[in-house]
């Protein structure tokens, strides 16, 4: 065999060596896909953790600026009412974490000694 023979034996393996290092293993294409749907997927979260955090700091500010919305809170989270008012509750049929039916609470079982 001549010298241009084996050297471009040679240099066909390397080449090929390159391609398999460019589609498999740590740093290859796949790998970098992968990772970029990872850094997608935060950029995400980190957005959605974002908007909500805005929306605290917006409840924080409102809260310090007036009472009307300490008021809404107390209302909203908490029931409590003003002197004189009367708290009504309303359950729908159609909510899903309304009781509808409840059981009445299981007797006791005989003992056996």
């Amino acid at each position: 065999m001549s010298m241009t023979r084996i050297l471009f034996w040679i240099l066909g393996l390397m080449v090929l060596g390159l391609f398999i290092r460019l589609w498999a293993g740590q740093g290859s294409y796949p790998d970098i896909w992968h990772l970029q749907e990872q850094i997608d997927d935060q950029n995400a979260s980190n957005d959605k953790q974002a908007e909500i955090n805005r929306k605290l700091a917006q409840d924080v500010a409102a809260l310090k600026k007036d009472d009307t919305a300490v008021e809404e809170h107390a209302r909203s989270e908490f029931g409590m009412t003003k002197d004189g008012e009367t708290f009504y509750q309303v359950i729908l049929k159609s909510d899903p974490q309304a009781p509808t039916n409840v059981p009445p609470p299981p007797k006791e079982a005989p003992r056996v000694e």
